[in-house]
Parts: C-alpha cells; structure tokens; sequence
C-alpha cells in the first residue's frame, strides 16, 4: 500500500515544468516536477481533503485544483496563486462545480456547475485575470454538457436516452438554437468528442451500425457527417493537440489502453517510444506542441510519469512509484482469459495467478466482481490483486456481462437482467476457476465494490452455497432506495439507469426480487463490509441494514465504516486497513475453510 498514485499533468507556461497529482503524503495533493527530470515538489498541504491538480494557469504560474469535503463528491474549483494563498472559485454549500477546460485563446475557462438547479449542470465562462464570469449555457433540459468550439460560437451537448443509447445536440450561443444532430433508428451510441482547432468540424463517437465505436465528424458548414477512424474495439477518446499537429486517439484493446497519436499534417500515425510493457494513458500535449506528457501503467509497475522530445525523440521518466521495498519480480502479471457461460457467451476476464500456485499447493480462489454496472476490469497495476495474490489467493477479475468494452450486444446482454443472468456468470465463473489444476474449487469466494459489491450480496442471498464466503465493498442492498436516491446531479442519467436497472415507481416488485436485503435470511457465509460514511452514491444506511439482518441469522458479520471516505478511498492508511481487513477475514474464512463448510 506504500505504492504512490500519480494522476493528471499539466505543463507549466514555460513547459519547464510538469503540474500533476500524488498521494505521496497519505492524502492526495497537488505537486509539480521538473520536466527534465528531478525531485518533485509538493505545493498544497492537505491532510483532510484529497486534491486534485487541474492544471496551470497558460501565460503565468497560478494554478487550478479541485476538493471536495470527505468524498460527498461536492467538489469545487479552487486557484492557487505563487504566494501560497488559495481562494475557492465556486463558493457554496450544496452544489458541485468542475472545471470544463480552458478558452481556445487562453483569456477565460469554463466551469459547470449546478448551483443555479441542483439537477442541472449550467456552463460558466471565468476570465482568467478578474475571475468574473457570465452564463454561457443554462441548461434546463437534462443535458450533459460535451465540449466548447475554440471559437466560442458552439457548445456540443449529450443526451442519455438509456446507458446504451444518446444523441448529440449543438447549441449556438447566440441564437441560442438548439440542433439535434444524430437522430437514429435503434439502439446507438452517440457522444461528443472534440471541435477541430480550427471549428470547422465536431468529432463524435458513434457505435452507431456497428458493434463497435468509431469516430466521425460532423462538418459544421455542410452538416455533412463523414467517417475518420476505427478500430477492432470501442475508441474511447479522441482529442486534438492545441493547435491541431497532433491528434491523440484512446481504444479499449481487449481490456488495455492503446494510444494513436496521429501527426495531422502528415496524416501518419506517429512511432512511440520503446516504453516499460503497459498501457499509455493521460497523454498531455503541451501548448508548444513539441513534446508530451504521459503516463505508463504495467501488472507489476505502476502508474508513472514520463515526458517525450518530438524532435529529439527524448524520454524522460518524472516519477518513481513502486514501493522501494517491492521488487517487481515478486508480484504478478495478469492474463485475460475467457469461459463460456451458461448459454455459450464467451466471458472475458482478468485473471491473476501467485508464484506460489501448483497443482500440488493448490490455493483458494477469489471471483472480483466491478463496479458498474457497466465497468471493466483491466490490465495494469491493481494493489489489491496484488496483495490478494502475493498471499496465496487466486483472484478472476471476471468482465460478466453488462461490460463495457466488448461491444454494444455484450454491454445491453445485462439490461434488466440483474442478480440473474450476470450472476450466473459468476457461477460459471466459479466452474472455470474449479478446472484450472492449481486452485481449489471447495474454497472460493466472492468480492467487489459498488455494483460489485451488489453481486456479492445477491450470490449469497441467492445461491447460499455457492461461494464460501463474499466481501462487499460499499455495495447496493436495496435497490428501491439506491434509485430513488441517486444524487439530484445525475438528473441526466436517472432514465437511462432506470432503463438498465429497473424503474422504482412501476417495477418495485421486480427490483424487491433482486434486492439482497429482502432476502438477506437466506445468507450463510461470512461477510465482511466495508462503507464510507459520506458515500452519496450508496448510502450508509444500505451498509448498516445488511449487516443487522445477516446478524440476525448468526451467520459472522464484520462491519468496516470509514467515517471520512465516499464511494472508495482517497486516504492511504484507510485503504491500506481495508485491504489488511479484507484479508485477515478471508484468512480465517476461506483459508483455513475445509471442504465441509
């Protein structure tokens, strides 16, 4: 757990500097390095609040972070100046402001918030010097705001229909028109990318007639829409460089990252550097376009900071994040493996297999279900596999269906289907796991987090002896109060989830069936939880319910409340005693479990 995380990189005016983010100190805080190379500097000091470097100012060395208080997800933009002083720039108590990026000539940014409605998230333009702002967008109809135009005349908007389905709109700011740009027939994805530099044309993501999403763009003077690139996997992202040379592009490769970085003028893909094994991710091309900031996240190397030369072809490692008392050698490398299920769906998953694995020592085995629905587990450095693995646990990171990542029929395979058919993929799972010759398939269990944790309860309410014992990390009981009481700011996202899930007004009876606590008398196995206190996603009271009505039965509960975390941890010493927790407890119950019980 000593392993430091690092986020975000933002290049000082200059470019001699890079701005970025480090729990270092236990807490997250807002740091910058060299970007030749040297020792990192801390330059906020929190000790109760994690925050997050956004980035600096683009003409001086004033700097944008974001807080928010013990994980409520309330957070706020906030400016530090040179002099240490910090000033918080979206004051209040009950709303949420982000920032929304930075002006295309660099005198204002923009920042949403939902001060105004709580329900609505409302587009703010602050100049850079006064941090006087005015309205550039109100937003009454529910949207979730896509990207500015670098000439401030468009601003793309997104509308969720169902988690598989929306529709791009186009805003002119002053006319005020609204235009729907992607009317479709069927089930399609559509969602804003990016404007050209040049605001000729809004890149989108579509899977729209296909499995897969592909970006296209929409050329503002025709309204013509015109293909631009694909691969064989869902492109996550794309984005330009600030003056348009570069072109970066994200695709979801079978659960990795793999970058594209196009050279525009050339109309080339560019050769990146010979890099550890792993995936490339928050690539940040500096406003000079001449090099770039990245980061590099391998099984057995976390995520660290590099910066590359263009022209000189120069890569130079900023950060060094692996525990020093680590060697790499020790810890595992992942392999995606697939099963298939109940009805011949090929399941993909993540599996993580000790050293100290053989069919002669064959070890107890973990099912790590993802949070979602609609998540993915993926490739690259995970503390907790880690441990999991280094003390003696297989785990399966198991991408059941409803996973994003696989394509539009195997994300929507789970849409009102849940504690059903996703589960029995779990208990497939369990079958998979039994015939691989080093585990042990009398002693495996369940674990997750969020709507992992969810699947946990519902594999031991509703298959009691199917997994000796779950863990379940600030999971979903009931699902008739977690839908009526989803925060008022994911307004937008309350039909599409209602769509995937369950609508609480006209199907109580459907999602009672599939809610653990109502069923909570028929679980036998221990269960540890784990919630934090200010969790505004699922609330605590799912925890504290679970937990009485197991009791109840007798079975072994523990109960884990970290009075100052949200939905997951932002403090080091809070995960590292969840995860010390987790693992005494599956020591006594799984470990030392026989056959028998």
């Amino acid at each position: 757990m000593k392993t430091t995380n690092v986020m975000g990189a933002s290049f000082s005016p200059d470019e001699k500097r890079v701005l970025f983010t480090s729990n270092q100190s236990g807490i997250y805080n807002v740091f910058s390095v060299p970007a030749a190379g040297g020792k990192p500097t801390q330059l906020t000091r929190s000790t109760t609040e994690s925050t997050y470097a956004v980035g600096y100012f683009p003409k001086d060395e004033r700097f944008l972070f974001s807080r928010d208080q013990g994980g409520n997800e309330l957070e706020h933009l906030y400016v530090r100046t040179p002099d240490g002083k910090e000033k918080d720039l979206t004051p209040g108590d009950k709303h949420r402001a982000t920032f929304f990026g930075w002006s295309h000539d660099d005198s204002a940014f923009y920042v949403q918030s939902n001060e105004r409605d709580e329900r609505f998230m409302d587009l703010y333009r602050y100049d850079a010097k006064t941090y006087a702002r005015t309205l550039l967008f109100q937003n009454d109809g529910g949207y979730d705001l896509g990207t500015v135009s670098p000439d401030e005349k468009w601003v793309a908007l997104e509308k969720q229909r169902t988690t598989a389905d929306s529709d791009v709109h186009l805003y002119n700011v002053a006319t005020k028109e609204l235009k729907h740009l992607t009317p479709h027939k069927g089930i399609a994805w559509w969602i804003t990318a990016t404007f050209d530099p040049g605001s000729t044309a809004l890149y989108l993501l579509t899977n729209e007639g296909s499995e897969f999403t592909r970006v296209v763009r929409y050329v503002l003077a025709t309204g013509k829409l015109e293909e631009v690139e694909k691969a064989d996997w869902d492109v996550m992202y794309t984005y330009f460089s600030k003056n348009g040379a570069w072109r970066v592009t994200g695709i979801n490769e079978d659960a990795r990252t793999v970058i594209r970085v196009h050279d525009v003028k050339a109309n080339k893909s560019l050769a990146l550097p010979q890099l550890p094994e792993g995936d490339i991710t928050g690539v940040s091309i500096a406003r000079g376009e001449k090099r770039m900031a990245f980061y590099v996240r391998g099984d057995r190397s976390p995520t660290n900071l590099y910066v590359y030369e263009f022209d000189t072809k120069k890569l130079t490692r900023l950060t060094d994040t692996l525990n020093p008392e680590i060697d790499p050698k020790d810890l595992v490398e992942s392999e995606v493996v697939r099963f298939k299920s109940f009805d011949g769906l090929q399941i993909p998953n993540i599996l993580y297999k000790p050293h100290q694995a053989t069919p002669e020592n064959k070890l107890p085995a973990l099912i790590w279900v993802h949070g979602g629905p609609g998540g993915q587990t993926r490739k690259g450095y995970q503390p907790f596999m880690q441990y999991l693995a280094n003390h003696g646990y297989v785990v399966l990171g198991i991408n059941n269906r409803g996973s994003s990542g696989y394509g539009k029929t195997f994300f929507t395979a789970d849409d009102q289907k849940h504690g059903r058919e996703p589960l029995q993929d779990c208990l497939e799972a369990k079958k998979y796991l039994a015939s691989l010759p080093y585990v042990d398939g009398s002693r495996v269990g369940i674990i997750g987090g969020s709507y992992g944790g969810y699947m946990v309860l519902s594999a031991l309410a509703f298959h009691p002896d199917a997994f000796n014992v779950g863990v379940d990390i600030f999971g979903v009981s009931n699902w008739l109060r977690t839908l009526k009481s989803i925060p008022p700011y994911w307004e937008s996202f309350r039909e599409a989830l209602y769509q995937e899930v369950g609508n609480p007004e006209t199907q109580e009876e459907m999602l009672r069936a599939v809610s653990p606590l109502f069923h909570a008398e028929k679980i036998r196995k221990p269960l540890l939880v784990i919630q934090g206190a200010n969790d505004p996603r699922v609330l605590k009271v799912e925890s504290d319910e679970i937990v009485q009505a197991v009791k109840k039965s007798k079975v072994p509960v523990e109960y884990v409340v970290f009075p100052d975390e949200g939905h997951g941890f932002s403090k080091k010493k809070n995960e590292a005693e969840a995860y010390s927790r987790t693992r005494a407890f599956l020591d006594q119950y799984l470990k030392q479990a026989s056959a028998t019980n």
